[in-house]
C-alpha cells in the first residue's frame, strides 16, 4: 500500500508570501519547489521528487477554515528546524517541537500557523 495521499491543494491570499513561507520552512524536511503553474491564477507545487503539495492564489481565503495540513519528517532534529525555519519565515508557533504521547509514545511534532492562518505541522513517529 503507497501513501495516503497522492497530492494536495492550499487556496491562499499572498502567493509570494506562502511561496517564500513554504520553500523555507518545508527544505529542512526534503521537500522543495518542484514546479510553477500560470494557468487558472497562478499556484505552484513542492514535493519530494514531484509536486505533490501545490499552494495557489484564491480571491478571498478564510483564515485557517479548518485547515491542518502534517507534513512527515525524516527524524526529530528535521522538526526542530522545520519549526524554527518557518518562524523566520514568517509562520506564527502553534505548539513548539516536542513529544506529544496523548497521541502515541514516539509522536514528535511541531506546529505552526502560516500567514494565511492555516495549521501546519511537521511530525516523526520514530523513536529518538
Amino acid at each position: 500500500m503507497g501513501p495516503m495521499l497522492d497530492h494536495l491543494s492550499l487556496g491562499v491570499g499572498d502567493l509570494e508570501a506562502a511561496r517564500k513561507f513554504y520553500k523555507a520552512a518545508l527544505k529542512p524536511l526534503g521537500y522543495r519547489h518542484m514546479r510553477d503553474h500560470a494557468e487558472e491564477g497562478a499556484a505552484f507545487g513542492i514535493g519530494p521528487h514531484a509536486p505533490q503539495f501545490w499552494i495557489g492564489r484564491v480571491k478571498r481565503p478564510k483564515p485557517g477554515a479548518g485547515t491542518h495540513i502534517a507534513f512527515a519528517a525524516p527524524d526529530r532534529k528535521s522538526v526542530r528546524a522545520f519549526h524554527k525555519v518557518a518562524l523566520k519565515a514568517g509562520g506564527r508557533d502553534y505548539g513548539k517541537p516536542g513529544l506529544r504521547p496523548h497521541y502515541h509514545p514516539n509522536y514528535y511534532g511541531a506546529f505552526i500557523v502560516d500567514p494565511d492562518g492555516h495549521h501546519i505541522e511537521a511530525v516523526c513517529h520514530l523513536p529518538e
